[in-house]
């Protein structure tokens, strides 16, 4: 299992496991992370699925696509490490990784 700390806005935290070859947004929505919308259903057209990952994670993932990187730039909370979770995919590599939901999803 792989763990993965999301932060809310708020500040509240929670620590979740999946398991590798899922999606960060799949695993938010299956251990009922609030915060992820997902309205696409994970096919990278909404945006709704934004989290913020940490810089010191942000190297260990793959590099966001056009798509993603468009949709990204819509967003009013665009930081750097900002990312779809519907296209990040767990590895053991990111095992411990923290990723940060915005205030709003767009």
């Amino acid at each position: 299992m792989i763990k993965i700390i999301f932060k809310e806005h708020s500040g509240a935290v929670h620590e979740v496991t999946g398991t590798e070859g899922e999606s960060l947004m799949d695993v938010a929505m299956n251990n009922m992370v609030p915060g992820i919308d997902g309205d696409c259903g994970g096919d990278c057209a909404c945006g709704t699925c934004h989290v913020i990952v940490a810089a010191d994670w942000a190297n260990k993932l793959a590099q966001a696509n056009g798509e993603e990187d468009a949709l990204i730039g819509m967003t009013p909370d665009k930081q750097d490490g900002s990312r779809l979770a519907c296209q990040v995919v767990l590895n053991g590599d990111l095992d411990g990784m923290e990723v940060t939901l915005p205030e709003f999803q767009m």
